[in-house]
C-alpha cells in the first residue's frame, strides 16, 4: 500500500531529502509492478489539500485511480480495508507520508487485524528526522518489520537465475539503486558483464 504520496506531504517532509525519497518512492513502485505485488494507493484529500499522487507512483499504475480519503487513517477507510481484503493476503507492505500519521496509524491498524506487517522506511518521512525516527521505534515496538526500498527488491528477486525477472530488476538498480546501479552501469559498460 502507498499510502499518500502526494505534493504536499513532499513538502514538509524534513526527515529525508526530497528528490532521494522521490527516488525511492518510484524504486518502490516499480518493484511492486515488476513482481505484480497487489498494490493499493491512497491519497488524502487530492482535490483540495494535498494534490494528485507523485507522477513517480501514477506512471507506474496509469490506470489505477487513488482511493482519496478524509481520514488520516487509511484502515478507518472502509474502501482500503475491502479492497486489502480482496486481495486475501496476511502480510502487508506499506509506506507512506507522514510516517507519524499516514504511515503510523494503518500499519498499526493493521498488526491489530492480524496482519504481517513490513514497512518501508526510506520510502516514507515524516515532518522531522524526529517525529520519523520515533514513529519507526513505535511501529517496531507493536511489532512491524521496517525494510527499505532496494531491500524489499533484492529479496523478491533473492536468486539472479530468476531470468523473468532478471532485467527488470537490474533496470530498476540502474535507475534508482544510487552507487550500486552505477556499479552495474559501470560493469556492463566496461566489460559487459550484465545484460
Amino acid at each position: 500500500m502507498l499510502t499518500d504520496h502526494q505534493p504536499q506531504m513532499v513538502f514538509s517532509v524534513q526527515s529525508h531529502d526530497s528528490a532521494l525519497l522521490r527516488n525511492n518512492i518510484a524504486g518502490l513502485a516499480k518493484t511492486a509492478k515488476l513482481f505484480r505485488i497487489p498494490t493499493i494507493l491512497t491519497s488524502i484529500t487530492a482535490a483540495t489539500f494535498s494534490g494528485k499522487i507523485l507522477s513517480e507512483i501514477q506512471s507506474v499504475f496509469p490506470d489505477q485511480i487513488p482511493i482519496d480519503r478524509t481520514t488520516m487513517n487509511a484502515w478507518e477507510d472502509p474502501r482500503v480495508v475491502r479492497q486489502i481484503n480482496e486481495y486475501r493476503k496476511r502480510k502487508i507492505v506499506i509506506a507512506g507520508l507522514w510516517t507519524e500519521v499516514c504511515l503510523l496509524e494503518p500499519v498499526l491498524s493493521a498488526i491489530s487485524d492480524g496482519y504481517e506487517v513490513y514497512f518501508v522506511s526510506d520510502a516514507s518521512g515524516g515532518v522531522s528526522k524526529e517525529t520519523h525516527d520515533m514513529a519507526v521505534i513505535r511501529m517496531t515496538q507493536a511489532g512491524a518489520t521496517p525494510i527499505t526500498w532496494l531491500q524489499y527488491l533484492l529479496e523478491l528477486q533473492r536468486d539472479w537465475a530468476h531470468k523473468e525477472t532478471y532485467n527488470g530488476t537490474l533496470d530498476i538498480v540502474r535507475q534508482h539503486g544510487g552507487a550500486y546501479g552505477l556499479g552495474v552501469i559501470y560493469a556492463n559498460e566496461m566489460f559487459g558483464l550484465i545484460t
